[in-house]
């Protein structure tokens, strides 16, 4: 008889590394922020289990999305490929690795009730897609480029035009979340998010380079953006939660 498969306990992230949760430059962090010492807690069966993700959970557009939301027409703006590899601290690829984005229209409102800019909603562009990374950890996804926005953290304080990512291993409690940045966007800088991390290798892995090798002519240009899980090349994520088995 084989041995039961027992689920380990994730490992906690290394706060050493990442930008400290009170960071009085990004307003919002002052009431996010614990005001006591964290606790630590035994991870229930459904944090360290499931889920499990196929081709068939996903629908063909799912990665494409100038299209899965257009009705009457295209959406508008600067049309981009986003592209490279999801891999561990070891260079293997991560197959099977679910990848989540979200992300503003080209002139920088989400499609979401409480955002109030004065940008308008693009009617044919729902800001959402998925995508499996196949054998070798690649991802690919179409988009419009978003735009940058103002937010209400200090008077003049712009968000640089960002993509949202999301990765899910092989437990909830495994999901990575952090932001892409555009290569040459002098709004990066400037950003009271990004000025949260004191760590300029760490910025770097969160700004994709431009790849005209991967554009496609008279239609869109490229980005590469290298996702690395752990080790001395490791992607900054905004909730280093990993498991130990992954």
């Amino acid at each position: 008889m084989s041995p039961i498969w027992q689920p380990r306990e994730l490992v906690h992230r290394d706060y050493d590394s990442h930008p400290p949760a009170f960071a009085p430059g990004y307003k919002t962090s002052v009431l996010r922020s614990p005001r006591n010492a964290l606790i630590s807690l035994q991870n229930s069966l459904s944090e360290i289990t499931g889920p499990v993700f196929g081709e068939k959970d996903l629908d063909p557009l799912d990665n494409d999305l100038i299209m899965n939301y257009a009705k009457a027409g295209l959406p508008i703006g600067e049309r981009i490929i986003v592209h490279g590899y999801v891999r561990d601290g070891f260079g293997r690829p991560m197959k099977n690795t679910l990848v989540e984005v979200w992300q503003a229209n080209a002139g920088g409102r989400y499609r979401h009730k409480k955002d109030k800019y004065l940008a308008p909603i693009d009617p044919n562009f729902g800001g959402c897609g998925r995508v499996l990374t196949d054998e070798n950890g690649y991802y690919f996804f179409r988009t419009i480029k978003p735009g940058p926005y103002p937010w209400r953290n200090q008077a003049s304080d712009w968000r640089p035009s960002h993509i949202h990512f999301s990765l899910s291993g092989a437990s909830f409690g495994q999901r990575l979340i952090t932001q892409m940045y555009f290569e040459g966007d002098p709004l990066i800088r400037q950003c009271p998010i990004v000025k949260t991390i004191n760590n300029d290798d760490a910025i770097r892995t969160l700004i994709a380079e431009l790849d005209t090798h991967a554009a496609v002519p008279l239609d869109c240009l490229a980005y590469r953006f290298d996702l690395v899980l752990r080790g001395h090349r490791a992607t900054l994520f905004e909730n280093r939660t990993q498991g130990a088995a992954q």
